[in-house]
């Protein structure tokens, strides 16, 4: 036995004999683990499942949700203004009829609906692992004792031997003892969409990557045909599954930019909410000199405090991104995250997969090389129209007779099926195959219409080790009995060699390695002639067969046996003195509308790379057609990746754009390089091997036509159509969404500085009574503010969304001016109501009979709402003046500013809920002051936008 450790795991097993592997866990390949020995095992390596981290309980996420700094003030503001109106009460201040305790209940309602809306927000529950544990515990049968049962998956351990069928899912990891055509579907855990075929009796180095362990099952994956016999080596959270598990429970759920941001402004309002309070209470007991008007004072600073809490943002952000994510749906993009619809604006980086993402998921002949000549096909998927090239020139098929017998080959020797279904050709069958049943049908060889001529009635398998396939056919024509000839001047029927198909009664056609069938090959067609093949025609084949590989092309070599009767034996023997028909080098071609989708991610500052599975040439081709690198750029494999520490790969991060062969793990420590690098990631990712990178991503971005449960649950986004274009449109309606939520935030935080200066104004002007109760303020947040913000949340995309870099992730939410413009606007709002409700207070002193002196507070809370209808009309652009904008690009703004005039006329003048909103009964002049003085603000902002054209300047905020 060698000195490897039972502790190397499944690292190494890849690299031991079977026998070695059986001595190490101590059991019998024939017998299996004594019964009696199962439970110790089972003590020393736990159930075969994977483990679950303990994670926050629902009442902790929800009462996390009140740690809310905006939210604990408003509980503050709530319980002091209860105190107060509760004092009220007990003195007799609260007149019959009236509501006691309005404001902190209605406070309080805010909080708890605020309250809930994250708490919903935050417990879609983490399903990832839920969907892996369906992968790793089905029913499996083994031997124990000799006796052959079936057991739970959760009960096997290290040293049982376990048995394979087609059909079954395997349930732990293990090394193959014996298989008979064993092909294992590993697409789940190694993204690559071709079943492998397993052999028992190799060694392989052990570095060896994950998807070439050829002698090695993993749990999770799942058996296509043949059978197996396994030696379960590891079990659990040992398994390279449990390892994907263990990845993904490890990966920290950051927060995302938009949740950053609003924790910043609340922590900025709160803090400049006290500061401001402070100094009105002070000022208020310097200017009293004393505390006779402390509880005038109190209330003062209740209404500012809820003046400065923006109580409706929440929703609106809420309700904002939500119709982001039904437009996205429109671009056939499922957003499972709100956060991630604002999030997707700042992504500079998209990490794409090739296979279905940036190509078609089908096989397409491009390219054949045959009697010497290299013919180009055209045609897109699998329909079977399109035309063959010859120095850029149309040809027919039917003038080159040695094509003719080369698309025979690709139709005969073929287990695919082309259909069409709801008006679509697909296929039945494996991509590849399905490739060269459309090339036959390109030059009109039939599948269907060549079976009848040519049954088939045996075959010789596509094995790993011949890297061939053979099928034999019957001839059905009528012929003369079966001469030996020299099969010189081969002739044509229909199109296709009639005096090789009459020459025998049996015809052999063989496909696969062009090396290794090449080498079985003898003879050659040229044109109606079969000649010797010599070592020059052979060198010159290879070549071809080279330059098609380094093209990125999969190539096939075909070949074919005239033969008198059916064959015995093994493929091995028979595959010999064959005729070499020609290539056939074929592609998953690039979906053609990609180009511009990365053009278009070049213009707007993203940089798209390519993380793939496959091979590094057929990467590198793809990736170089797409525009996504250029010819010389390097390529990293996982095998580099392997022997590279997290800082070499953090250099080469930046430069690199391309990385093929790549495990799981490196997936996850490209991603992690790239945000080290100050990097916003977006990792699309269809298999379960993808749920760590997809989960670590700032987006993550699953497949959902062929992406797991898995990779779907760990996603922040499910791309409905697999397509990079759909991320592209996607990333552009995050923009959108970012940009109009700015637009909001400064509609509704303008008006809250005015809200918070006028009625700290007041005490200082010496005026009577509070300018605005906190029931009023709320109104005003939550309606007058709320309705037009959802408004503008829908406003359309600016010409350049796409035209210029993404803003940084990591920016405030005050940067590029809308800080200022927020205080500089606040400032206005205030000024303007001051000098209203200096004016309004010394006229509604004047007592006029049947008029209530304190109207004055009315023509206050009246001119702030109907203000900010003229503000959102004006903000809807941050450069056009709104003359020069169509006032029906955005009727939901002209809606919001109707409906919410109306209901502020009907505080007024309605008499319950005049009551209940402790409004008073204006004049029809007074109403009109009101309007005029709200109109100041539409005519500031626009004046604004001119200076700042004059200036040669857009604006402050982009």
């Amino acid at each position: 036995m060698s000195g490897k450790s039972e502790s190397q795991g499944l690292g190494v097993w890849h690299s031991w004999e079977v026998d070695q592997a059986i001595n190490l866990l101590n059991t019998n390949a024939d017998s299996g683990l004594k019964a009696e020995e199962v439970p110790q095992r089972q003590q020393k390596y736990g159930e075969n499942e994977l483990k679950e981290n303990n994670g926050r309980s629902s009442w902790e996420i929800l009462l996390d949700q009140f740690k809310n700094i905006m939210l604990l003030m408003l509980i503050a503001v709530a319980v002091i203004s209860a105190f107060l109106d509760f004092m009220a009460w007990q003195v007799g201040e609260i007149a019959p009829g009236e509501v006691p305790f309005k404001d902190p209940i209605a406070i309080m309602a805010i909080v708890v609906l605020n309250g809930i809306l994250g708490y919903v927000q935050e417990t879609r529950a983490e399903k990832a692992l839920a969907a892996l544990k369906k992968l790793s515990s089905p029913n499996v049968r083994v031997i124990r004792s000799g006796k052959y049962i079936e057991i739970p998956g959760k009960q096997l351990v290290p040293g049982d031997v376990m048995l394979l069928e087609a059909g079954m899912q395997i349930a732990a990891d293990g090394r193959l003892i014996e298989q008979s055509n064993l092909q294992v579907r590993e697409s789940a855990l190694t993204g690559e969409a071709e079943a492998v075929s397993k052999q028992a009796n190799l060694i392989l180095p052990e570095e060896t990557s994950l998807g070439d362990r050829i002698n090695l099952v993993f749990q999770g994956t799942e058996v296509v045909q043949g059978r197996g016999k396994v030696l379960v080596t590891n079990t659990g959270m040992e398994t390279e599954l449990g390892k994907i598990a263990a990845m993904l429970q490890s990966v920290d759920n950051e927060p995302t930019p938009l949740q950053q941001r609003m924790t910043q402004l609340g922590n900025v309002l709160v803090t400049g909410s006290l500061v401001l309070v402070g100094i009105v209470v002070v000022g208020g007991i310097i200017q009293a000199r004393g505390l006779a008007n402390i509880r005038e004072l109190l209330e003062i600073s209740l209404s500012m405090a809820v003046a400065v809490v923006p109580e409706g943002l929440p929703a609106v952000i809420t309700v904002t991104l939500a119709l982001g994510t039904q437009r996205m749906v429109r671009h056939h993009a499922l957003i499972r995250k709100l956060p991630a619809v604002e999030t997707l604006g700042s992504v500079t980086t998209i990490c794409s997969d090739k296979t279905g993402t940036l190509t078609q998921n089908k096989m397409v002949v491009q390219s054949i090389y045959a009697n010497e000549n290299i013919f180009r096909v055209t045609g897109e998927g699998y329909t079977p129209i399109g035309e063959f090239q010859l120095d850029n020139q149309t040809i027919l098929v039917e003038d080159y007779p040695e094509i003719s017998a080369l698309m025979v080959a690709c139709a005969i020797c073929n287990d695919a099926v082309l259909q069409k279904e709801k008006g679509e050709w697909a296929i039945l069958g494996d991509p590849t195959e399905g490739a060269l049943v459309t090339v036959a049908g390109k030059a009109g060889i039939e599948k269907d219409q060549w079976y009848s001529k040519l049954p088939r009635v045996s075959e010789f398998p596509f094995d790993s080790e011949r890297k061939r396939m053979s099928v034999i056919c019957q001839v059905e024509v009528e012929t003369s009995p079966p001469v030996e000839t020299s099969r010189q001047n081969v002739s044509t029927i229909d199109g296709v060699m009639t005096n090789l198909i009459a020459s025998q009664p049996y015809l052999m056609f063989t496909k696969g390695s062009p090396e290794l069938t090449l080498a079985r090959c003898t003879e050659i067609i040229l044109g109606n002639n079969c000649l010797p093949l010599t070592d020059n025609q052979r060198a010159e084949i290879l070549a071809e067969n080279d330059r098609m590989a380094s093209q990125g092309l999969r190539v096939l070599g075909f070949a074919y046996k005239p033969l008198l009767q059916v064959p015995e034996g093994e493929g091995e023997k028979c595959e010999v003195n064959l005729v070499w028909l020609g290539l056939v080098g074929m592609l998953d071609a690039p979906r053609p509308e990609v180009r511009a989708a990365v053009q278009e991610c070049r213009h707007a500052g993203i940089r798209p790379m390519m993380i793939t599975g496959d091979h590094q040439l057929t990467a590198r081709a793809i990736a170089i057609d797409l525009g996504i690198a250029q010819i010389g750029d390097t390529v990293l494999t996982g095998q580099q990746l392997q022997h590279m520490t997290d800082q070499e790969l953090e250099q080469q991060v930046d430069i690199v754009n391309i990385y093929a062969r790549v495990a799981p793990e490196h997936k996850l420590r490209i991603v992690q390089a790239l945000q080290r690098r100050g990097k916003f990631v977006a990792m699309t990712g269809d298999g379960v091997n993808d749920a760590p990178a997809l989960k670590q991503a700032d987006i993550g971005i699953a497949m959902g036509i062929t992406g797991t449960d898995v990779s779907k649950e760990a996603s922040d986004m499910v791309l409905l159509d697999d397509n990079f274009t759909t991320i592209v449109a996607a990333t552009k309606e995050g923009r959108v969404v970012y940009t109009n939520i700015r637009r909001f935030i400064k509609y509704i935080l303008g008006s809250n500085v005015g809200e918070v200066l006028t009625i700290a104004s007041a005490p200082l002007l010496g005026l009577g009574g509070v300018p605005l109760t906190p029931l009023q303020i709320l109104w005003m947040n939550l309606v007058t503010d709320g309705l037009p913000a959802l408004a503008l949340a829908v406003e359309p995309a600016e010409a350049d969304v796409m035209k210029r870099p993404p803003f940084s992730p990591r920016e405030s939410i005050f940067a590029r001016g809308l800080g200022s413009y927020i205080i500089r606007t606040g400032i206005i709002f205030a000024v303007i109501t001051i000098i209203l409700m200096l004016w309004a207070y010394n006229h509604c002193q004047t007592q006029v009979q049947g008029l209530d002196p304190e109207r004055w507070q009315t023509m206050v809370f009246t001119s702030l709402c109907i203000a900010q209808m003229g503000h959102a009309i004006a903000i809807r652009s941050h450069n056009k003046l709104t003359i020069e904008m169509n006032p029906f690009s955005n009727m939901f703004v002209l809606g919001a500013v109707v409906l919410t005039t109306i209901l502020q006329i009907i505080l007024i003048y309605f008499p319950p809920l005049r009551a209940f909103f402790g409004t008073h009964w204006l004049p029809p002049t007074e109403l009109a002051i009101c309007f005029g003085f709200s109109a100041l603000m539409f005519v500031w902002i626009e004046l604004e936008k001119l200076f700042l054209r004059l200036k040669g300047r857009s604006s402050f905020d982009r």
